[in-house]
């Protein structure tokens, strides 16, 4: 039996903050959380969103480490030593280029301002061309296909494309790189403190999902195949990894330096690094059958199978299919959609506007009031929307829209894709026009669990986790609707943290696996929706909309590429 005094530590990586939250080994309960925003990024930072060019200085990342962890253990009081082990999840694919010893290059002199030695941040979609020269290679060089266990797809979001794009853009970096490594990996490297990294245990669930590493061919394709997109490549595969190891594994000890700066021992195990959506699965007690909707500014979509049922068989067009991932002991399943959260964020950016540059500007108005009426309209605005979309009656005149405003994700990765928004009129309210968003990416969900369904992999649950499955009643229904299955909700503000803790807990040693760990420690569902059959129907119709708007943007998209390609345009 688990002692009381056993403590684990879940550090989860967004795309705006950090968040540690310290976690009873025992059952799960909460014992303290903290948050920390990145500065640099919230400020705009070394991003281009005109190009689509996200990148982090991995400083905002540190200073969050330290100021989250130190406020857990201040909150709760308890003793260093009870704390026995901390598991780091990030967002991906997030690499980031690094020095020998593991140091982030743009922490060393001349590159201090460099964007691209900074993590380029999983929505940075500045490797398109890179991508389709992977995905074109590999479907005709002569050898292995080393995209089939990654849907079949290389995308712009993953790991060889950025690196690709990096270092042909800047010479610099380029020569100045060791290594890269994925944001998961470099957290736990810090934490560990070695000075060689060529020592860090790398995540399964990043070389897997992003960087096509793979037990059959020997892990990351090879030298051969990767000189041929660019000699430096090559050359870097060298300084990579062969092998790669589970969330569920130890990566080592505290170091003392980062035990001293935290207010632990050198006690604390370290586990494995992992990605946040994989973390979130766990936190949930992911088990096959079950779908579990990370849904944030993004989706990531998870599931696992049983190797023997899944056997050699591959999902097309999906974020990959690893033995290990999510879940040690069975195959991981990710899906997703590239924009979810931020389609909504977008369009009330758009109404934003004038508040910003008139309002905001107006003479007449103190700065109290201004900044008042500035925080009344951010607040408000998505709930007011809501609550207006949500009476229009799906016999009205309804806009029909794409979620494709970042790409898409999956099915079938294709982040060149923009969105598109048709039947308008002048009655078209922007009520009307939300509810066309909340469609749209609920219909953009519907493909993926379509995909899944005809690639064979059953769905018996759907568990919607992160801060849009809590806190839009609105959405969930409509989703539910949409699916025309129940979604339950999971209780945690922090699932991927509190999985993160999960796979701690089992890299300590309290727990035989991570499964077991899960049903005791994971979260609990806080609420459920079912499908409502007459809505049910009215949406059928207009998800066929939906589908015929996308392939119809979809193929001028195609015939825009090649006229670019043959210099048409």
């Amino acid at each position: 039996m688990i002692s009381m005094t056993n403590y684990v530590i879940g550090l989860d990586y967004g795309t705006d903050s950090v968040r540690a939250v310290l976690i009873d080994a025992s059952n799960g309960t909460e014992l303290a959380s903290g948050v920390h925003f990145y500065q640099r990024w919230k400020a705009g930072h070394y991003c281009n969103p005109g190009v689509n060019q996200f990148r982090q200085h991995p400083l905002d990342h540190i200073e969050g480490l330290e100021n989250t962890i130190k406020s857990v253990m201040m909150q709760s009081g308890i003793p260093p030593a009870a704390v026995k082990a901390i598991c780091v999840d990030t967002t991906g694919s997030s690499p980031i280029a690094v020095t020998r010893e593991g140091t982030p290059l743009c922490m060393t002199p001349g590159f201090e301002e460099n964007p691209n030695a900074m993590m380029v941040l999983w929505k940075d979609h500045t490797a398109i061309a890179e991508a389709d020269e992977i995905n074109e290679l590999a479907r005709h060089w002569g050898g292995e296909d080393f995209t089939r266990f990654e849907g079949g797809i290389y995308s712009s979001e993953w790991f060889w494309a950025k690196i690709l794009h990096v270092i042909r853009e800047d010479q610099a970096v380029r020569q100045a790189a060791f290594s890269w490594v994925e944001h998961c990996d470099l957290m736990t490297h810090i934490l560990v403190g070695h000075q060689d990294v060529m020592t860090l245990k790398r995540s399964r669930c990043a070389a897997g999902h992003k960087a096509m590493w793979h037990e059959s061919w020997g892990g990351l394709p090879p030298v051969d195949f990767l000189e041929r997109l660019d000699p430096d490549l090559g050359a870097l595969r060298s300084r990579l990894y062969e092998d790669t190891y589970t969330a569920d594994e130890v990566a080592g000890r505290l170091s003392p330096e980062w035990a001293a700066r935290l207010g632990l021992t050198t006690d604390t195990v370290i586990a494995v690094g992992t990605f946040d959506a994989h973390a979130g699965a766990v936190g949930v007690a992911v088990e096959p059958g079950s779908l579990v909707r990370v849904m944030g500014t993004s989706t990531c979509d998870m599931m696992v199978a049983d190797d023997k049922q899944i056997g050699s068989n591959t999902v097309k067009g999906i974020c990959g299919q690893v033995q290990g991932s999510i879940l040690p002991g069975m195959v991981g399943l990710e899906a997703g959609q590239s924009a979810f959260g931020d389609v909504l964020a977008w369009f009330k950016s758009q109404l934003m506007w004038p508040v910003e540059q008139v309002l905001m500007k107006a003479e007449g108005l103190s700065e109290t009031q201004k900044q008042q009426l500035w925080d009344i309209a951010s607040a408000e605005i998505i709930p007011s929307l809501s609550a207006e979309a949500e009476k229009i009656s799906l016999d009205e005149s309804i806009p029909v829209a794409l979620d494709w405003i970042n790409g898409r994700r999956t099915p079938d990765a294709n982040q060149s894709l923009k969105s598109a928004i048709t039947q308008l009129s002048l009655g078209t309210t922007p009520p009307h026009l939300f509810k066309a968003l909340v469609h749209a990416i609920c219909f953009g969900s519907k493909k993926i669990v379509d995909r899944f369904e005809s690639e064979g992999v059953a769905i018996k649950k759907v568990v919607g986790i992160g801060g849009v499955a809590r806190k839009s009643p609105y959405i969930m229904q409509t989703l539910a609707n949409v699916l025309n299955r129940p979604i339950e909700v999971a209780s945690s503000d922090y699932a991927p943290a509190l999985g993160a803790a999960i796979y701690a807990a089992r890299a300590a040693g309290l727990y035989e696996d991570v499964l077991s760990a899960s049903r005791q420690m994971g979260s609990k569902p806080e609420a459920f929706y079912q499908p409502q059959p007459e809505t049910v129907l009215a949406l059928e119709a207009l998800y066929g909309q939906y589908e015929q708007l996308a392939a119809f943007v979809e193929n001028i998209t195609t015939e825009q590429e090649k006229n670019k390609h043959h210099g048409k345009i």
